[in-house]
């Protein structure tokens, strides 16, 4: 398995080994002790799916208190996946980074408590799948509008489909400090 740290400290592009032949291919997806080596030890306690369509973007979504570490990757089609930390007091506060994953390339990207959640579908259909380090908890829940410029993600869609609710979230800088997560509470 390849393990890629990104310029988010705690971001991180997993690409598990792959075994193909005339019949198909085979992956593991998920090995705890083989995370742990990679320096992910974390306990999974939710596993979600969602499908999509093109481009449809979700998020950015975040959880505060009770945030939420997430393993994601792509089972069909085909994503642009982000991560934005919004941990106040981060060095890296408002920054953001995004990865293409997809069912051919395999890759599986892991975005820490404390950070920003979403992705955009780039192919026809999408059927996206995350392990959660805590459970969803909707009096928690929170979010960051899409295209806050403060931000400034460059989305692969020029006129993504989104929620009602997501184009209803405010910009970063105007959430309170005090709900948002601190940078080093989840060390």
């Amino acid at each position: 398995m390849k393990v890629t740290q990104t310029k988010l400290p705690g971001v991180i592009v997993f690409e598990p080994d792959v075994f193909g032949d005339a019949r198909g291919w085979f992956a593991e997806t998920f090995s705890g002790k083989r995370y742990e080596e990679a320096g992910l030890k974390l306990p999974f306690v939710q596993d979600n799916v969602s499908f999509s369509e093109k481009n449809v973007l979700r998020g950015l979504h975040f959880q505060y208190p009770h945030s939420q570490g997430k393993l994601v990757q792509v089972l069909t089609g085909e994503v642009f996946d982000v991560a934005v930390d919004i941990r106040v007091g981060s060095p890296t506060f408002g920054q953001w980074f995004g990865e293409t994953l997809s069912a051919e390339n395999h890759k599986q990207m892991y975005i820490p408590p404390g950070f920003a959640h979403g992705f955009c579908v780039l192919s026809n259909t999408s059927l996206f799948s995350y392990k959660c380090t805590d459970y969803y908890n909707p009096t928690t829940e929170g979010g960051i509008i899409w295209n806050d410029p403060d931000i400034g993600i460059t989305w692969p869609a020029d006129a993504p489909k989104i929620s009602k609710k997501d184009t209803g979230y405010p910009r970063l800088n105007d959430i309170p400090k005090g709900k948002l997560p601190k940078y080093g509470e989840n060390k």
